[in-house]
């Protein structure tokens, strides 16, 4: 079991808000010192957190950006134990609309964000993970990526996001493959509607079709819900390779 202790180093992406900072809280609250890694500048953030978190401002597309970040985390707190991938975008059109065909950049650029970003964080700090001194079962490491249940369950309108997320599960086991022999475990967390920031945008009338999607609870994930899981992945070792559904048994229709 890795325990979350004041030695334990986190990277999180997408840190700044949402579920990102949900679980960088959480692993704050545990005793670990945590990089705060998010495209808006995640500083204030970082300064009301305390002087275990670190904030740096990157944007996961750019491979410079990753690796300095990377960097600053090590030069700070001298490694880095555990990674969750949070960082992500949703842009929404149909393959054909109003406005014509689908925008192949905007495609392109989900894929930059959620699929080629994350791979870039994985393999960087998980290169970081393999000097680690192994725990008593052997571990060194540990990665959460973020997917989505839109992987499964895509709508209207989510080409883009539904694909990339689907391609965050497709990773996870060979990835899970190439680092086991290295005591770094691999997993996913699929969530389902969340009370994030996104979602305070939605009219009442959308936020209330969402709270009907879960089977039970009927309501939207709460940020800490994902915290909670993620920490305990984290400290259940046998938890590898594998993608978790997080979103109350909702099935979209």
């Amino acid at each position: 079991m890795m325990n979350i202790s004041g030695s334990t180093v986190a990277f999180v992406t997408g840190a700044a808000s949402g579920l990102g900072l949900a679980a960088a809280r959480a692993l704050l609250d545990a005793g670990a010192s945590v990089v705060l890694a998010d495209r808006d500048d995640p500083s204030g953030v970082a300064a009301e957190l305390g002087d275990r978190a670190l904030a740096t401002k990157v944007d996961v597309s750019e491979p410079d950006s990753v690796q300095s970040a990377v960097e600053s985390a090590v030069k700070r707190f001298g490694t880095v134990h555990l990674t969750i991938n949070a960082a992500g975008i949703a842009p929404a059109a149909t393959i054909l609309g109003r406005r014509g065909m689908h925008d192949l950049d905007k495609f392109r650029r989900a894929f930059e964000i959620n699929v080629f970003g994350l791979f870039d964080v994985c393999r960087r700090t998980a290169d970081i993970m393999q000097h680690n001194v192994p725990d008593e079962n052997g571990e060194r490491g540990v990665i959460i990526n973020v997917s989505s249940g839109a992987a499964w369950q895509g709508q209207r309108g989510q080409a883009a996001y539904a694909s990339s997320k689907a391609a965050v599960i497709g990773m996870m086991l060979p990835i899970a493959k190439d680092l086991a022999a290295l005591g770094i475990r691999v997993t996913s967390i699929a969530p389902g509607p969340f009370d994030t920031a996104m979602a305070a945008g939605f009219s009442d009338a959308t936020r209330a079709t969402m709270n009907e999607i879960p089977l039970h609870p009927r309501r939207m994930g709460r940020p800490q819900e994902f915290a909670d899981l993620a920490l305990h992945i984290v400290r259940n070792p046998y938890l590898n390779a594998t993608t978790i559904a997080l979103d109350g048994g909702a099935r979209m229709v």
